[in-house]
């Protein structure tokens, strides 16, 4: 009886081990109650090797146990990260940004981080005694008179079970397959093996063609500000639109006191709870990028953009990038004549999440130098906010001075002491999410009030959503995208491309970021651009 019970609680820690799920939003993880594959696999495997070869060898049964720890931690990783950050774990793209996603969460939550941190690295470990211990009950109870045929016959209905769900067949609770785990290895190998080659680059097809004659918007200045997590959450969900109605009132007082209108739309983002990039250079460049293997591809080609669209136009073209810590030679790809990043910017202020910088001051810093000096040309300016990335916290005190946002003080002590006090909750971020999109837009209505005399036209779009942590399982990847202006004949051909009038965005989405470049560029002018060239694209 003692054997019976050992034999089926390994079997049991065995399928829980690849047949767990997510709690959202959480780190942790719940029984399903659903079956693995991989465990019918092994079952079925050593009873035959018993059958024709005797029993396995100790040697074979520690490596059996080596690889399904590796399995165990592949299936962690797999269902924590689909399920807080809104999509699949990519191995070759997604590796390169751990370090600075760990450096970040550090800062902001050093204690919980190191514990998370030490609990991965002793997983492994940890896991390896009690995976060898089960193991070693289903090797031994492969050779057993009545446990060996029992062993082959819940393997056998295991598989059954799953050839029949994947024909189509719904299949009752009991008898439910979690998704292997093997496939998913193979296809981040296969992924990986795939990049190191370098191959998929004329995958891209032809270059877009990135033409107008921007007269509509000839002479005004004209910024594209990328929201970070601007995501459709904040219209969609009830308790966010409530809490964010009166600084949204205030931002839309700002607009209109200022002489200017707004039309609204959502937008499908090629990317969701982060990778901002994508967004950026989808918009930019107008071809659909969703993930790092294509952006890579895209950046080493020449390419016609939004940016150098400007530039011939007369415009001086800026970035605003206060996120980028490191040099950054792809930049070159989109033809900006400065680019204002974390160390050009000098910020001397108090510290806010892992960059320290705040939104206000890089919008500040680079209005002193490139926008409040006259005369001048006209500029187009790309600006990636920080202060609503996530965990969202703490958010800066919007600086009504700003000349003195510009400053090594900007706050009053009793200010800072208020924004320094916000803790992440890692249940529950929404108020955090709150709080820092108030701040943005504040921001945003600040800076058109103190540009009131200036032809100013602004598009602010969200890069994504925010992660799903945040916008909630199963969230539709749409963001917003308003266009400010006192120019009325901008604002009539946008909602000729079903922009709806006023600051809030309705209905579905009416574009990818990528295909609403080129509304965008109806809007901006007519296609008429004399200077442009048409662009080589390689081919195999």
């Amino acid at each position: 009886m003692i054997g019976w019970v050992s034999l089926i609680a390994g079997l049991a820690l065995l399928n829980v081990s690849l047949t767990f799920a997510n709690i959202w939003p959480t780190l942790g993880i719940r029984l399903t109650g659903e079956l693995s594959v991989e465990v019918a696999l092994l079952v079925l495997g050593l009873v035959l090797v018993r059958r024709w070869k005797g029993a396995a060898s100790r040697s074979t049964l520690r490596a059996l146990a080596a690889v399904w720890v590796i399995l165990a931690v592949g299936r962690y990783i797999d269902v924590t990260g689909s399920s807080l950050y809104g999509r699949d774990v990519n191995l070759y793209w997604d590796s390169r940004h751990l370090p600075g996603v760990g450096a970040m969460f550090a800062t902001v939550a050093p204690w919980r981080t190191a514990a998370v941190l030490i609990g991965l690295l002793l997983l492994p470990v940890v896991l390896y005694a009690p995976m060898r211990w089960a193991v070693g009950r289903l090797g031994t109870a492969a050779g057993d008179r009545w446990a060996g045929p029992a062993l082959g016959v819940v393997g056998g209905v295991v598989l059954a079970a799953y050839a029949a769900q994947l024909g189509g067949a719904r299949m009752p609770d009991p008898l439910v397959v979690a998704e292997p785990m093997v496939p998913v290895y193979a296809r981040e190998i296969g992924e990986f093996g795939y990049e190191m080659t370098g191959a998929g680059v004329a995958a891209l097809g032809p270059a877009p063609v990135i033409r107008s004659d921007l007269a509509r918007v000839q002479g005004a200045d004209v910024f594209l500000i990328f929201v970070e997590s601007y995501g459709a959450v904040a219209w969609n969900a009830p308790d966010y639109v409530r809490a964010l109605a009166e600084s949204r009132a205030r931002l839309e007082a700002d607009i209109r006191e200022t002489g200017r209108s707004v039309v609204s739309a959502f937008v499908e983002s090629t990317t969701f709870g982060g990778e901002s990039w994508l967004a950026h250079i989808s918009l930019l460049s107008g071809t659909e990028v969703r993930d790092d293997r294509t952006n890579v591809r895209l950046m080493a080609q020449e390419r016609d953009t939004l940016v150098k669209l400007f530039g011939r136009r007369g415009y001086r073209t800026l970035a605003i990038t206060p996120g980028l810590l490191v040099d950054w030679p792809e930049g070159a790809f989109y033809g900006f004549d400065e680019i204002y990043d974390h160390r050009r910017l000098g910020y001397q202020g108090p510290p806010f999440g892992w960059w320290s910088i705040t939104d206000q001051f890089a919008l500040a810093r680079v209005d002193h130098l490139e926008i409040e000096p006259q005369p001048r040309d006209p500029a187009f300016v790309f600006f990636s906010t920080l202060s609503t990335h996530a965990p969202f916290t703490p958010a800066p005190p919007y600086q009504p001075s700003w000349r003195r946002v510009l400053s090594a003080t900007p706050y009053d002590r009793d200010e800072l002491d208020r924004a320094w006090s916000w803790q992440p909750d890692w249940l529950d971020l929404g108020p955090s999410y709150v709080e820092a999109l108030r701040y943005i837009q504040a921001t945003i209505g600040g800076y058109l009030r103190l540009r009131a005399d200036r032809d100013v036209v602004m598009i602010l779009v969200g890069d994504h959503q925010p992660p799903a942590l945040v916008s909630g399982e199963g969230a539709s990847w749409d963001v917003p995208v308003h266009v400010i202006a006192s120019r009325p004949a901008v604002l009539d051909r946008l909602r000729r491309h079903r922009f709806t009038e006023g600051f809030v965005p309705q209905g579905s989405a009416i574009a990818r970021m990528d295909t609403l470049l080129p509304l965008l560029l109806d809007a901006f002018g007519d296609d008429a651009d004399p200077t442009a060239s048409p662009v080589p694209v390689p081919v195999d």
